[in-house]
């Protein structure tokens, strides 16, 4: 149930606080007053796209808040615990829509995301205004209000779940079935490419070695050169460096015989001789080692060439040849379980089948039962709403079946119609061939408080219900609606008296000018203003005694022949 809606600076609303209850919420005004502008700040909360345009002139921002009491909205709790909020008695939902775009909503003060904002509408509030009757004139839809009625989700829901699975197998069967089609011609393609990969053996770094190996062998005559020069002077001819240290350090040791303080320990010499000498061996030792070995520098030259001609067939490296080759190997494997497979998946299938159509079955059967019950209860609303003798029925077809989904669609498998009989004597027509508006507001009308008792909504909103009807029609309208508010809060726009009395409490919008500035406010009426809202929507800009006694005489009538019962509880 909406408690509190607060709008500030939103089109031509500057400030704005409508405090609303239990039963059937009435908003009248003249026409421009900004009655629709309030209709699309709720359909703000609800998740509906932001303008900038939206935004009162001269600010910055817009925001919309409202506080809904969720008592007996048992849906809402899962959804706010899986989104990290605590769901209590109350709701604070609030969108901001700033000329920057940054757009933001909230509930409970923790940012959401429009989309789980609008997760949260369809048990919050339901908005019927044209956009709704359109919605409902499309047949597409009509299977989800029957599903409503009959509390069918759940069954759907499971049924929905095995049909995406069916698809799913069904779509990887048909790429099996490329796959084996194809898989001659590439498995003699991919056997190709594994042969010669396995052929050259290719080692991780592989390349980077023989790169070094080469170079080495290609400089090995100079690097033989360069290190037994190096030894020569180290050690072997007269005059080494070595020799001439040894002499070093024997002057250093007599040093430190007479002055064993002069700084430089003769053991630091001893270390740095042996390193010296062990430079010089390494120098011969390598010396040795190198060998000027043309036909081992060809051979290394031809592996990089097989290596460099395979890094630019299989991706430029060799860690994409070694991947490669294990990605044919699991190809080639995944080819040759083709058949395994396949059995395997045709087996899922049928199973997945079998109990996809027990679940249609049962859904079909249980949709036949609550059509019959729902046909009955939109009948018996539409005859109280004077249209005596008109019928409505819910046709029933199968799915046509075509290749793939087996006579079934992720709503089962049916196809689900709502029919009119407008008066006695004619023929079944699908609703959207309805040509009256009258007509059409009172099936919404009815159709809307047949699904009261079983709405999971906390707050329906009629925008114009009124639409094509008057008279003797309005007022059996607004007793209506005052009876379907007995189940959830009703909050209606209407331009009609007869349903204006019907209402727990009336509001009147208005718009005034001052200071150069358009404002809109909305005021609950008293029992005198409200009998002079009615008056005026009675006899417009000249309102007489008449008329006023008028509209006091159609309150107190309504208010005697609508005395019924609010079956919910209100919030504390």
């Amino acid at each position: 149930m909406l408690a509190e809606l607060r709008i500030t600076n939103f089109a031509i609303i500057d400030q704005l606080c409508v405090l609303f209850d239990r039963g059937l919420n009435i908003i009248t005004g003249e026409t421009g007053a900004g009655k629709s502008i309030i209709i699309e700040a709720v359909g703000l909360l609800l998740g509906d796209r932001a303008s900038a345009e939206l935004i009162r002139s001269s600010e910055e921002t817009a925001q919309v808040e409202a506080i809904f009491s969720t008592e007996g909205l048992d849906s809402l709790q899962q959804p706010l615990r899986e989104m990290g909020i605590d769901p209590g008695d109350e709701l604070f939902v609030r969108r901001v829509v700033s000329r920057s775009g940054r757009n933001r909503a909230y509930i409970n003060g923790t940012s959401v995301t429009l989309a789980a904002l609008s997760s949260l509408a369809e048990s919050l509030i339901n908005i019927c205004s044209q956009h709704e009757h359109q919605a409902i004139l499309n047949g597409a839809n009509h299977i989800d209000i029957l599903d409503e009625f009959g509390i069918l989700f759940p069954l759907r829901q499971d049924f929905a779940k095995y049909y995406g699975r069916y698809l799913e197998l069904g779509a990887r069967m048909n790429q099996l079935r490329t796959l084996k089609a194809m898989r001659e011609e590439k498995e003699e393609f991919l056997r190709f490419q594994l042969q010669e990969l396995e052929a050259a053996d290719v080692k991780a770094g592989e390349d980077q070695a023989l790169s070094e190996e080469k170079k080495i062998l290609s400089h090995s005559l100079k690097l033989r050169e360069l290190s037994r020069s190096a030894h020569d002077a180290l050690y072997a001819r007269g005059g080494s460096v070595l020799e001439e240290f040894n002499r070093v350090i024997s002057s250093l040791k007599e040093i430190h015989r007479i002055d064993p303080n002069h700084g430089i320990p003769p053991e630091s010499c001893d270390s740095l001789y042996y390193q010296l000498e062990d430079m010089a061996l390494t120098l011969r030792d390598y010396e040795k080692r190198l060998s000027h070995d043309p036909q081992r520098l060809n051979s290394v030259e031809d592996r990089l060439e097989l290596l460099g001609r395979l890094k630019r067939k299989y991706g430029g490296s060799l860690e994409r040849v070694l991947h490669k080759r294990l990605q044919i190997v699991q190809e080639l494997s995944e080819m040759s379980s083709l058949e395994e497979e396949q059995e395997q998946l045709e087996q899922e299938r049928g199973d997945c089948r079998r109990v996809l159509q027990q679940l249609a079955g049962e859904l079909s059967r249980q949709r036949r039962k609550t059509g019959e019950v729902l046909a009955q209860a939109i009948e018996k609303e539409i005859h109280s709403l004077r249209m005596a003798g008109a019928g409505f029925m819910v046709v029933f077809e199968k799915v046509t079946p075509v290749e793939g989904n087996e006579g079934f669609n992720e709503k089962g498998g049916d196809q689900v119609e709502f029919y009119l009989q407008s008066n006695p004597g004619e023929d079944f027509k699908p609703l959207n061939r309805i040509a009256s508006g009258g007509e059409l507001s009172r099936i919404i009308l009815a159709m809307k408080r047949a699904l009261a008792a079983t709405a999971r909504t906390g707050t329906i909103v009629f925008d114009e219900v009124d639409s094509g009807i008057g008279g003797a029609t309005a007022q059996t309208v607004g007793r209506k609606l005052r009876e379907a508010a007995a189940h959830c809060q009703i909050l209606c726009i209407t331009h009609l008296p007869q349903i204006a009395c019907y209402g727990h409490r009336h509001y009147r919008v208005e718009k005034k000018s001052s200071d150069g500035r358009t404002t809109t406010s909305v005021e609950l009426l008293s029992e005198d203003q409200r009998t002079a809202e009615v008056a005026r929507m009675l006899g417009g800009a000249n309102i007489t005694a008449k008329t006023i006694d008028h509209a006091r005489e159609m309150l107190q009538e309504a208010r005697e022949g609508a005395a019924v019962p609010l079956l919910y509880t209100k919030s504390s």
